[in-house]
């Protein structure tokens, strides 16, 4: 009898320091519960959108478009139509191919990335267009529509850096970046001339210039935000704006003529 009692108050003592291990819990595991997920930024509403237009000028005379000699590849001499570099591009002092986006002011929001495929064309011996705009992991289509070889030689600072042959007409392949970045330069190391820029952002908010300067920022949260305007040799210019449910903001950026 005496041992029965010594055994019981054994394996009660056991079974105490079991559970002060955390041994006796169902999972059998020690690890400290998973913090709850933090909430998810509330969904934008349409209905109290707001949007900004605008226009980029150029204060002086718009430099003359440099020629681009092509001659060392005459399926390139045989298939362009236009031999003008498109840095300076505009009309009436207004200013082309500059990317226009919210920079700052859509922190902690998220937005689905476009379905749509956005293509960068090879054709003529030049990239077209020669600025465009895509978000993160948007698909972006690269085609070569020349009778004669191209690489697509990528040269971001954010993300992982692709030089791709095709020596094909017609070929084409597809690329995402999973960074946000202003700008990518694109060349082509065949044909030096050859030059694109491509932004990427988290955020559906861009728009590129065309020769008559105007551009349109559409369907904004309203909210304060800060618009960069940028230009491949004139470098960036921010400004600020405030957008209303409804309203359009106004706004404009003047660089100055080298």
């Amino acid at each position: 009898m005496h041992h029965r009692k010594l055994w019981t108050v054994l394996s009660v003592l056991v079974m105490a320091a079991a559970a002060a291990c955390g041994g006796g819990g169902d999972s059998g595991s020690d690890a400290p519960a998973s913090a709850p997920a933090a909430p998810a930024a509330p969904a934008f509403d349409p209905a109290t959108a707001g949007n900004v237009s605008g226009m980029v000028m150029i204060d002086g005379e718009l430099p003359a478009a440099e020629e681009l000699m092509m001659a060392s590849d005459p399926a390139c001499v045989e298939a362009a139509t236009d031999t003008a570099s498109n840095t300076f591009v505009g009309s009436d002092g207004h200013l082309g191919n500059v990317f226009v986006y919210v920079k700052e002011g859509l922190e902690g929001q998220s937005f689905p990335t476009s379905t749509d495929v956005v293509t960068l064309n090879q054709e003529g011996c030049r990239y077209t267009p020669h600025v465009i705009g895509l978000q993160v992991g948007q698909t972006l289509n690269i085609v070569n529509s020349d009778a004669t070889l191209h690489n697509i030689h990528a040269t971001p600072a954010a993300n992982e850096e692709f030089n791709m042959g095709q020596p094909i007409q017609g070929m084409e392949f597809e690329r995402t970046f999973e960074n946000a970045e202003v700008m990518v330069p694109f060349k082509c190391d065949v044909h030096g001339w050859m030059n694109a820029y491509v932004g990427v952002l988290e955020h559906p908010y861009f728009a590129v210039t065309a020769t008559d300067g105007m551009f349109d920022i559409s369907t904004l949260p309203p909210g304060d935000y800060v618009v960069e305007a940028w230009h491949e040799a004139l470098g960036t210019q921010t400004q600020n704006v405030t957008v209303a449910t409804g309203q359009t903001a106004e706004v404009s950026f003047t660089f100055t003529a080298p």
